[in-house]
Order: C-alpha cells, then sequence, then structure tokens
C-alpha cells in the first residue's frame, strides 16, 4: 500500500476495514446526495483526518450535508458570469509537469461586492476544475497572481468562507499554492490573517515565488512548460484570459455535468462513461452505487 510522501502508510486490509467503518456511518446522511461517495473520496477525507475514522466521518457528513443544501453541481455559468468577467479566476488551458489541472486567481481583479456571489463563482471553479482533472491525478495547481492587489481587494468573510470550503469540502485537493510577485504588505497579512485559518499541511503547499528572483523562476521552470506557461507568469504563451472564449468552453461544460446528472452519476447511465467526468468532485464516473449513496471501485489501491 502506497501513501503520500511523508504520510502514514496502511496495509490494504487496514485501509479497506477504515473505508468500511466509514460506509457504515455516512448511509444516514449520504442517502440525502444523488450521487455516491467512492472509496477514493473517503480515502481523502481519512487522510485529512490523519486515518482518524470518527473525524474523517463527521468532515465528510458535514460535506454531505453542505452539498445537498448548496448543490455545487448545479450552479452554472449563467449564475455567475458576471463574476468571472475580469478573470479573477479561471481553469488555464494548460497543466503543470505533473499533468494536474491549474486554477489561475487575480484577487486584485475584483469586481464584485457580493461575498455570496464571489463564493458561489469559486466554488463553480472548483467543481469545473475537478470535474477536468486527469484520471490519475485527484490535486490541482492555484497560480495567484498579484498584479493589482492591494488592502482593499480583502474581505475577511470572504477570506475565512474560502479557507473553510476549500479545506472542509475540498480536502486533499491542493497539490501546491504559488503566489506570484505578492506586495511586501501581503506577507503580514498572510502571516497574521490567512495562515491561522489553514491547517499546517495546506499552508505548507503555498510557496511565495517572484519574478525577479532567480531562484523562483527556476522553479516555474520547473513546474511548468514556459511554452504554454502565460507570460505574466514568466512563460512564453501571450495568450491572456478571453471572456466570450472562456464562456463558451465553461457551458459546453455545463452541459456535460447536466448530462451526467440527468443520466443518474456515477450508475450505468451512458453519462457514466464519459471519461472527462469520472474525477467529478463526489462521484467518479467508474463507479457503481449500492443504492445508500455508497460507492465502490474496482481499484486495488485508491490511496
Amino acid at each position: 500500500m502506497s501513501s503520500k510522501k511523508g504520510e502514514k502508510t496502511l496495509s490494504p486490509e487496514e485501509l479497506e476495514a477504515k473505508i468500511n467503518e466509514i460506509r457504515k456511518l455516512i448511509v444516514p446522511a449520504a442517502k440525502k446526495l444523488p450521487f455516491p461517495f467512492s472509496d477514493a473520496i473517503i480515502c481523502r477525507y481519512l487522510r485529512a483526518r490523519n486515518w482518524n475514522i470518527k473525524k474523517a466521518a463527521k468532515m465528510l457528513k458535514d460535506t454531505i450535508k453542505w452539498r445537498a443544501e448548496y448543490k455545487p453541481e448545479k450552479i452554472r455559468w449563467e449564475d455567475i458570469a458576471k463574476e468571472a468577467e475580469t478573470g479573477k479566476i479561471y481553469r488555464a488551458n494548460y497543466h503543470d509537469k505533473l499533468g494536474r489541472t491549474v486554477l489561475v486567481m487575480r484577487p486584485g481583479f475584483q469586481n464584485t461586492n457580493s461575498s455570496k456571489g464571489q463564493i458561489m463563482f469559486l466554488v463553480y471553479c472548483m467543481e469545473n476544475a475537478l470535474m477536468n482533472i486527469n484520471s490519475d491525478e485527484e490535486e490541482m495547481v492555484w497560480l495567484i497572481d498579484f498584479q493589482g492587489w492591494s488592502m482593499s481587494s480583502v474581505s475577511m468573510k470572504v477570506t475565512r468562507e474560502t479557507a473553510n470550503i476549500l479545506q472542509n469540502h475540498y480536502p486533499e485537493r491542493l497539490g501546491l499554492g504559488i503566489l506570484y510577485n505578492p506586495p511586501k504588505i501581503f506577507e503580514s497579512f498572510w502571516t497574521m490573517m490567512v495562515k491561522p485559518f489553514l491547517e499546517t499541511k495546506t499552508h505548507k503547499k503555498v510557496k511565495f515565488v517572484y519574478s525577479n528572483d532567480a531562484v523562483s523562476q527556476e522553479k516555474m521552470e520547473e513546474l511548468f512548460d514556459l511554452e504554454t506557461l502565460e507570460s505574466s507568469f514568466g512563460g512564453r504563451n501571450s495568450i491572456g484570459f478571453n471572456y466570450e472564449t472562456y464562456a463558451k468552453q465553461m457551458m459546453e461544460d455545463d452541459k456535460k455535468m447536466a448530462d451526467f446528472i440527468s443520466s443518474g452519476g456515477g450508475g450505468s447511465g451512458g453519462g457514466g462513461d464519459d471519461s472527462s467526468l469520472q474525477n467529478l468532485p463526489s462521484f467518479p464516473a467508474s463507479e457503481t452505487s449500492d443504492g445508500n449513496g455508497i460507492a465502490s471501485t474496482n481499484e486495488n489501491s485508491v490511496c
């Protein structure tokens, strides 16, 4: 049984026992959702809670409750189109060298005052990124560009809610967060106002990178193909965010999501075979449900 570098390693028998125990604990809550939770999903929650069954089960129940109420899979482009106009968050059309999906974030491009709308947009972007994640990956990279950022860009309410949603409802999804050219004042803000809201394993994945620092640029070259990386991050790709093009792409993805849901997602319906949907946040398409909202896979190792 392999595990993430530096993490506790379980035998296949130990892992199966923990997953089965969690399945028993979450059956009543899982019935609230139209989609199954897979072994791989359960494993991420176990890792997030250091393999503690009770803590992982509580975390997963909270996510089930949140998804049942918030219904993130039903957010559509028209719901968040205004939020997307400036390109403050978007899925890049390239991956890092490990094949991980990249989300570009530009907090200095904030264009609305609605915390509700901003959070809905973030959730929409997370769902879309995970829908398009490579089948052999479960983590993504965040490229956070501080162009135009100032303290007036900050909403502590949105900051806290963002940390809550990402850590508690999308655990083990962040592979690396790159803070690109943050101003000096942000370093104090990060230390005093952001870092305390993050779990240790999360903030350790966040790196400060500067365009005028040779070591930083070597790191970017190690991580990305410079031919595809945007020029704003030190790459040679001069084609940046285009709202009209991106809107069309997102509406196409919305249709895939809707078709997947209408097919019975994760079951025997036709939509369940679409490879672009096999990593949807809570219901990989290769799974089958036992009717109680619990899914199993044929994989020998899900962690």
